[in-house]
Order: C-alpha cells, then sequence, then structure tokens
C-alpha cells in the first residue's frame, strides 16, 4: 500500500487527504504541529468576537478522521530527506513516504523592525496567534495595527468588538491601494473612520518601544510620532512558510516551486496553497495566491495527481471575498487599482457610501474584464462562466438583475447602475434591463 505523507492541516492539506481517501486506498498521515484537527481558519476572528466557540470551527467531527483510515499526527516535523523518502519530527518519530504534499502555510511578513519580537507583538495567521492576541489583549487600552490588508481589518474589527481603541497604519494613500482602485480604497477608508478606527494614512512603523518588562509601551512612526499602546499587530501581508526547505533538495524561490500539476522539483512531492509557488502560472493569476479558496483548489488537483488522474492546476478567472466591517466585498477578474489605456473604468456608488460597483471592460471588444463588488452580494458562477467566455459589456449589463445573489432581501440597483452607465458610455447601447423571476430568485 502505498503511503501519502501530508504536512499542515489547513484546508489545502486537509482537501488533499479527503480526495486521496475518496479516490484510493492510500495510507495517509496528515502531520500538524497548529492544532490537532482540521479547523476553519477564517473564523479565526469570530472565535475571539465571541460569535463561536473553537469546536464550533471544526467542519468535521473528531471521530471522522479515524473512520475515513485518515491518520493525524500532532507535531512539528523538523527534517525532509527526499533521498530516503522521510520526515523527522522534533521528537524523532519518522515517517516515510511515497508522496510527500507540503501545505505548511505562510508566515507573517516582519521586516526588521526594532522591537518587532517584543512581548505583545503578534501576526494573526495561525492559532497560535489567536492565543497570542488573546493573552495580549485583555484589559489594554490601545493597539496599534501595522499595514493595511485583509488582515489588518480583520484584526481592528476584533479589537473594537472589546471597545480597544485601536490606531491603524497604512503607508498608502487610502486603505488597501495597492490592490483597489482610488474610489473603492476612499470609500473603505471613510467606513473604516466610521467605526471609530484612527485610521493613519501615508505614515509606516519606525519601532516598537518596550517597557523596563519587555512589553510594549508605545510605537514610533517614521515621522517620529510615539503612539502609546500595549499591543501591536503585524498585518503588512504574509510570505509562504518554507523552513523545512534547508538541506531537503527542494527547491525554492519565495516559496516551494511547483509545476502545473504542482510538483516539486523532488517528482513524488507536491506543494499546495499558501507555500506553494507556480514556476508559470495561468494568465491573469499570479505564482503565490495565499487564499482559501485556491487552497482548497490545488489540494484537489495534487489529490488527483497523485491517484492517477493526471490533471494540471487550472484556476480559472480570478476570484476572493471579503468584509470590511459592515461591506461585504467581492472581486471577479481583474479590477487593478490603475485602469490599462486598453480598458474603460466604470465606477457607481449609493448615496449611504456603503456600496458600490466597480467595472472595467476593454475599450476595442468591449468584454468584461473584472468587477469589484461592496455590499451587493453577486453569484460567483455566473461571473466565473462569463468572464471565461467573455462576455460582452451589453449582455452583461442587460443581465444585472441575475447576478444579484439574493433579490429576495437587498434593494436592486441595477436600473441606477445602467443609468449612470448609459450616462457615461452613450455610445453603448444596452437594453432597460428586466425584474428577476422571483421564484427563481429564492434558489
Amino acid at each position: 500500500m502505498k503511503k501519502v505523507v501530508i504536512i499542515g492541516n489547513g484546508i489545502a492539506g486537509i482537501t488533499a487527504a479527503r480526495h486521496i481517501r475518496k479516490h484510493s486506498d492510500y495510507a495517509i498521515t496528515v502531520i500538524s504541529a497548529e492544532t490537532e484537527f482540521f479547523w476553519s481558519r477564517t473564523a479565526l476572528m469570530y472565535i475571539y468576537m465571541g460569535h463561536m466557540k473553537f469546536e464550533h470551527t471544526k467542519p468535521y467531527e473528531d471521530h471522522f478522521w479515524k473512520e475515513n483510515n485518515i491518520d493525524l499526527f500532532f507535531g512539528r516535523v523538523n527534517n525532509i530527506s527526499s533521498g530516503q523518502n522521510m520526515v523527522i519530527c522534533t521528537d524523532g518519530t519518522k515517517f516515510t513516504f511515497d508522496y510527500l504534499i507540503l501545505a505548511t502555510g505562510s508566515k507573517p511578513n516582519k521586516f526588521g523592525w526594532e522591537g518587532q519580537d517584543l512581548n505583545g507583538v503578534s501576526g494573526m495567521v495561525s492559532y497560535q496567534d489567536l492565543e497570542m492576541i488573546e493573552a495580549h489583549t485583555h484589559q489594554i487600552e490601545r493597539g496599534v495595527i501595522v499595514g493595511g490588508g485583509l488582515i489588518g481589518i480583520e484584526l481592528a474589527e476584533m479589537l473594537r468588538s472589546r471597545n480597544i481603541d485601536v490606531t491603524f497604519l497604512v503607508r498608502e494613500k487610502d486603505f488597501w491601494t495597492n490592490v483597489l482602485p482610488s474610489e473603492d480604497a476612499a470609500m473603505i477608508s471613510a467606513h473604516i473612520r466610521e467605526h471609530h478606527v484612527d485610521l493613519r494614512l501615508e505614515t509606516e512603523l519606525d519601532k516598537i518601544l518596550p517597557d523596563d518588562n519587555g512589553n510594549v509601551r508605545a510605537v514610533q512612526t517614521i515621522d517620529g510620532e510615539i503612539i502609546p499602546c500595549q499591543f501591536v499587530g503585524l498585518t503588512a501581508g504574509v510570505h509562504p512558510n518554507i523552513d523545512l526547505a534547508a538541506d531537503s533538495g527542494i527547491e525554492t524561490d519565495r516559496g516551494f516551486l511547483a509545476d502545473e500539476y504542482l510538483r516539486t522539483s523532488v517528482p513524488n512531492i507536491f506543494a499546495v496553497g499558501d507555500c506553494a509557488q507556480l514556476r508559470n502560472p495561468p494568465p491573469g493569476r499570479q505564482p503565490i495566491e495565499p487564499l482559501w479558496y485556491t487552497g482548497r483548489m490545488m489540494g484537489e488537483v495534487a489529490a488527483k495527481n497523485i491517484t492517477g488522474t493526471p490533471v494540471a492546476y487550472t484556476p480559472g478567472p480570478w476570484f476572493n471575498s471579503a468584509k470590511f466591517f459592515d461591506i461585504e466585498y467581492q472581486t471577479y477578474g481583474q479590477v487593478p487599482h490603475d485602469c490599462p489605456d486598453n480598458q474603460h473604468d466604470f465606477y457607481w456608488q449609493h448615496q449611504s457610501g456603503r456600496k458600490a460597483v466597480h467595472i472595467r471592460f476593454g475599450k476595442e471588444d468591449l468584454t468584461l474584464k473584472g468587477v469589484n463588488s461592496f455590499g451587493i452580494r453577486m453569484r460567483h458562477e455566473l461571473f466565473d462562466t462569463w468572464l471565461r467566455k467573455g462576455i460582452q459589456i451589453q449582455e452583461f449589463m442587460d443581465k444585472l438583475e441575475d447576478v444579484n445573489f439574493d433579490p429576495e432581501f437587498f434593494e436592486d440597483h441595477s436600473g441606477e447602475i445602467r443609468e449612470l452607465f448609459s450616462q457615461k458610455f452613450p455610445q453603448i447601447r444596452i437594453k432597460a434591463g428586466r425584474k428577476r423571476n422571483k421564484i427563481l430568485g429564492l434558489f
């Protein structure tokens, strides 16, 4: 019987384990030093906020793994010997393998700031980070968050849920402008301030200052301003966790380098999820994509390749979703900060300042390139289909009602969006639209 060892029990590693079991009787061992059982890391913030307990975040009952012949080992891998097909744990336990899957995830970025390892400084990636945040934010007055991305905004919401004052240091002109177009970023920045977050733009962390006991007492910005605080959250992005690469014989760059089948430079070793770096990413995709849904897809692809069904990793059009306090965000296709010269840009914002749609489409071929949606939940499967086939902007605008995910419960703004679009692009003829079938809208 062939043996598969998986290092990491996040969504990528566990998806691989489940699909290997689905397609084979291989022996499977999942090794994790984070938690004994798989849990939903996207729920980390809700544990802190008291919306759920840790046990509620486990998608499977504890007995699921034994019933499906998936062995779990709670421990840390110290060394990979690709020549001997063996992993060695810190306690001396050894596992041999026919196939190895690296699903080691990512680690918070640290940029050598003075004081970055003080008590009360933490990232927000792992369960251990959650425990550290819990321990160091009890009855504190202020926390400082460094880095304006999706992890940072989650941490801000967490701290505000306990009435902790938050100062948010963002080096860009508005929140997340390295990703969002200016209009989108300005709207989200205003919304962050509505939630009583002290959002400091166009500034950066210089150093973290200690008290006499080695705890955080303040941060100092590059402008020399000292901000007293008792906790610092480092959320300036993440990088692949490739600590195990040393002496493994596995080729790395920023991550474990993998081909389109997710094989590393060692043919029987695969890399999936945040730690994987594609040598030749598909068009419109990045070499490293630390996202939950890409990790899930990679896990399934690796499982198929290991169990004898060769398949390349083809994730399709870009998609992501998040939540900025009260505003849900979805992005489909490509909507970068700067609009390419060969594309048109269209932006609609509701008068409430909490809903917006940002659309990009080609100037010559009029095909839809990407959409950002804020406060309006849309149908992922429709966007995926339309972007793959190259839907034209006229057809997309005609079918706006169809992409509204929950029309029975939320106001439909399709008419307003079309009206503004016609004013900006009178040369593009679109229909007046239609009301969606209410019965179909329930499903």
